[in-house]
């Protein structure tokens, strides 16, 4: 494992231990909000600290891009986390929510970890070495066809205005996929992607720290990832359409219509 790759688990691992141990007491947490449905807890907090002081121990010149935080230090090796993606998922004791931890050098991300606490799953990437899941080579599935695909998606939950835009597409992928899930963690979502358990993800007006690490997995895993424009801008944008070569393809052309 690349030496950079191995702190991105370790301080994963860190924050882990934090969510869930306060996952045994979500009564005693005070969440909050930052926006309209935008939740944040001392638990989100108290991970990002453990990710940032296990990177800086490691790597003390390297520039911090965190959910809560912000953005801290100027170097060409950037470390762009999500101590907790599905943060109303965790609130709520629904277990489907994971740390995100990506590092980007010279604005490439070359690292990735996403690691589900709940499952112990640990997907992990290295640009040009491949994606894998607990140690295990990971590929996207081989289905080719939209109606075969299960597809993962996220519904605007803070800015609605153009949520009709968005039910729209949904309709018509519900009726032309062979299935639509909305588990409510991005991250996860796409390592979905990359493990085969989704043929398809896409949604709108995420997060740099929601996508970076995720993107890495899916196209070390031999999938394709685009903004809506089926260009590269995903990570400026936050609008992201990824799959299986074949279904990506198909999703695009769905999708891009609407938009217009």
């Amino acid at each position: 494992m690349h030496p950079m790759l191995n702190t991105a688990v370790r301080a994963a691992r860190r924050a882990a231990s934090v969510i869930q141990r306060a996952s045994n007491n979500l009564d005693l947490i005070t969440p909050e909000k930052k926006g309209h449905n935008d939740f944040v807890s001392e638990v989100d907090r108290a991970a990002e600290r453990a990710i940032i002081e296990t990177i800086l121990e490691a790597y003390p010149k390297h520039a911090i891009l965190a959910e809560e935080s912000g953005a801290t230090g100027n170097s060409e090796f950037e470390w762009i986390i999500d101590p907790l993606d599905g943060t109303t998922n965790f609130l709520h004791g629904f277990p489907q929510y994971a740390v995100s931890i990506a590092l980007a050098h010279k604005g490439v991300v070359t690292q990735a970890v996403v690691y589900d606490p709940n499952r112990n799953d640990l997907f992990t990437a290295t640009r040009g070495v491949g994606a894998f899941l607990n140690d295990r080579r990971i590929r996207v599935s081989k289905v080719r066809e939209l109606s075969d695909a299960l597809v993962g998606t996220g519904f605007p939950y803070t800015d609605f205005k153009h949520l009709d835009t968005y039910l729209n597409i949904f309709r018509e992928m519900a009726q032309k996929a062979a299935g639509v899930r909305r588990p409510g963690a991005a991250a996860l979502d796409l390592a979905y992607v990359a493990c085969g358990q989704f043929d398809g993800f896409f949604e709108f007006g995420l997060k740099t720290v929601d996508i970076a690490a995720g993107s890495l997995l899916v196209q070390e895993a031999g999938g394709l990832i685009t903004d809506v424009e089926g260009g590269e801008n995903y990570l400026q944008t936050g609008d992201v359409i990824c799959g299986t070569p074949r279904v990506f393809g198909q999703m695009l052309q769905l999708i891009k219509p609407h938009l217009k």
